[in-house]
């Protein structure tokens, strides 16, 4: 009697062919997708294939066409929820394709990003994921003419690389636009870090829009902060230590709006009762702040896992477009009618 081994039971290739009635080799071609053979032999091999719950060794696989079976992932900082939150749509891509990624942290330096790309080559990467970053267009496209590169967060011109990019002017604009239509007119803003892209954009938003209600841009309604809770913090002492009035701020994400609400508490100053806040982002912790936190929404995770489906794309030979994905209004709490 022809022994089967269990699906509890580590097995082969040749135990699946010896299941089916069928040669190794066509087990492995229908696995490798070039085999020719009837739609009976194609049952046959899958029904074996699901009965002794058979793992094909996709690393072998990868290693015989040449493949490491891995993406690089540049990060800008392992801490932030930010980023952690497009690692797991990442992650999410890549589940059950047979590839693993490898994270490393550029730390918002050019430098350092461009160290780390090199480092993913010389490691052998099959294609890598930049999530934002201070990388020229330039050493971009030079990357990505050497492996498929998909770059995210961040507008980017460079012909060989794939962009999933996200409007940061446009979510500014809904923000500013949001307090605007309940009646605020001093608006304050907590910026982001001036040499980031995405800060400036958001930065050229809330200005735009004020300067369209008729209300002039005062710079020193302005706080320059950090992408970081302390960044919130002193900047809400900045605004303070000015003497400016306002009603409403808008912080430039959600960690600057932590930071920026511990300032005013300490202050005393009530939120929303006296001064409304909005954030952008819209990170887990948003939902449970004290009051939870109006936001602006990027579908972080989302950006992760069509950066990851982007870069299989290339691997396998296809086309893949750049995207924009939407921004969104968030409403909770933190923001009152003035």
């Amino acid at each position: 009697m022809l022994h089967v081994p269990t699906a509890h039971s580590t097995s082969t290739l040749h135990e699946v062919a010896r299941a089916a009635g069928v040669s190794p080799s066509t087990v492995s071609r229908i696995l490798n997708g070039t085999a020719k053979v009837s739609d009976d032999k194609r049952k046959a091999v899958e029904a074996a294939i699901a009965k002794l719950n058979y793992k094909p060794n996709l690393l072998a696989q990868g290693l015989k066409k040449g493949r490491g079976m891995t993406i690089g992932i540049l990060t800008q900082d392992l801490a932030s929820p930010f980023f952690a939150n497009a690692l797991r749509g990442v992650e999410a891509a890549l589940a059950g394709t047979g590839y693993a990624p490898l994270v490393v942290s550029g730390h918002w330096q050019a430098d350092e990003e461009a160290e780390r790309v090199e480092l993913l080559i010389a490691r052998r990467m099959d294609g890598i994921i930049i999530l934002s970053g201070c990388l020229s267009d330039a050493q971009i496209d030079e990357f990505a003419q050497r492996l498929p590169i998909v770059v995210t967060g961040r507008p980017v011109v460079a012909a060989h690389a794939c962009n999933i990019a996200l409007d940061q002017e446009a979510g500014a604009r809904l923000a500013v636009e949001y307090l605007l239509a309940r009646g605020h007119r001093r608006i304050a803003f907590i910026a982001g870090p001036p040499d980031h892209d995405d800060a400036q954009a958001r930065l050229k938003g809330y200005r735009a829009v004020l300067e369209a209600a008729g209300i002039a841009y005062e710079p020193a309604m302005v706080a320059q902060g950090n992408f970081l809770e302390s960044g919130g913090l002193d900047g809400v002492e900045t605004l303070l230590a000015r003497q400016q009035q306002f009603s409403a701020l808008l912080c430039a994400n959600d960690q600057t709006a932590y930071g920026a609400r511990l300032a005013l508490y300490r202050r005393g100053i009530a939120v929303p009762d006296e001064v409304s806040i909005i954030g952008f982002d819209d990170l887990h912790y948003s939902s449970y702040t004290t009051p939870p936190l109006t936001t602006v929404r990027q579908p972080v995770y989302e950006v992760g896992r069509q950066a990851a489906e982007s870069v299989l794309q290339m691997l396998a030979g296809l086309p893949a477009e750049p995207r924009q994905l939407l921004l969104e209004l968030v409403e909770r709490e933190s923001v009152k009618p003035r």
